[in-house]
């Protein structure tokens, strides 16, 4: 009896210790709000776009909505209601953390302005992706927060790709640059990519640069007083397409469609289908579908194995290649 009563025992101890071996200790980074999820159906993601009136954040929702159903993920698209909205889009952050999502991408409208929520999903264990408009890391990093994967599009290798481009179809002159938003990292990278070609490029004189919000009727303007003052003007590099098509319009009211060539970004359907038509030079095409859906891939990625990447780890840097459209 005594045998059989310390053989018993000796298993219920041995029970316990091994369940006390199999568990991490508490509090770590490495672990998600819960255990990876194995079954791609109880998965449920959000994804913040900067917008849903320009073409290239249409285009990646649809891309976003082709990978959810092709990995058999449930996934809802919100965007801001202007590339203005800071606030607002900050506000859908936060109300996103409330509620029971297992992923959170996001695209800010600013290096900045979704960092105090991102930390938030950070310390809920929520894996982030931050998608194309890249958030300020050290200023993350310093309030204790960090994301699994940062996914875009080399921004000044498109504006170095726009650069090359212009420099090859003029063989000298004047150009100038119509700027995104001033302080908006995407802008800027694209701008100073095509300013270091124009810089490096012995016979192009860069002789203005200036920024139209993203704008169509702000580049229209911008564009129409560059022409004004700069009557010798061969080319234009406008930082996306709806810019571009403004500068383009401008050009054409001013009679000179045969001595000014423009150059967009984003690979927009009406830019491509201007450039086909044989009024916008070129686009400078980012896949913005493919961004969207690699987003997506990294976001469940992460979730399934119930990751979060402590303060002091990288990043995953992923980036999507751009392509001239010029015919």
């Amino acid at each position: 009896m005594r045998k059989i009563l310390f053989s018993v025992m000796t298993f219920v101890l041995s029970i316990v210790l091994l369940a006390g071996c199999n568990s991490g200790p508490a509090g770590t980074e490495t672990s998600g709000k819960e255990e990876a999820k194995g079954d791609n159906e109880e998965i449920k993601v959000a994804m913040i776009l900067k917008t849903l009136s320009n073409p290239f954040w249409t285009t990646m929702e649809e891309g976003i909505k082709e990978e959810a159903e092709a990995l058999g993920v449930k996934v809802e698209i919100l965007a801001a209601q202007s590339e203005e909205d800071s606030q607002g889009q900050l506000r859908m952050f936060e109300d996103l953390l409330n509620k029971d999502y297992d992923g959170i991408g996001f695209a800010p409208l600013s290096p900045v302005n979704l960092i105090p929520q991102v930390v938030n999903a950070h310390k809920k264990g929520i894996p982030t992706v931050n998608i194309d408009e890249r958030v300020d890391m050290e200023e993350l990093n310093s309030a204790g927060g960090n994301v699994n994967a940062f996914v875009t599009t080399d921004n000044e290798k498109v504006g170095e790709q726009a650069g090359k481009f212009i420099v090859e179809t003029i063989q000298g002159g004047q150009v100038a640059i119509v700027e995104g938003k001033a302080g908006n990292a995407s802008g800027e990278a694209r701008k100073n990519g095509a300013k270091s070609v124009f810089d490096a490029t012995e016979g192009i004189e860069l002789v203005a640069s200036q920024p139209a919000d993203w704008d169509r009727n702000k580049a229209l303007d911008v564009v129409t007083n560059m022409i004004q003052r700069y009557p010798d003007l061969k080319a234009i590099y406008a930082a996306n397409d709806t810019m571009a098509l403004g500068a383009q319009q401008a050009v054409v009211n001013a009679g000179k469609k045969d001595q000014i060539i423009v150059v967009g970004t984003d690979g927009a359907p009406e830019a491509i289908d201007s450039v086909k038509a044989g009024e916008l030079t070129a686009t400078i095409a980012q896949d913005s579908a493919e961004i969207g859906k690699e987003s997506l891939r990294l976001l469940v990625k992460a979730i399934k194995e119930g990751k979060i990447i402590s303060v002091d780890e990288e990043a995953e840097f992923v980036t999507v290649p751009s392509y001239i459209v010029n015919e």
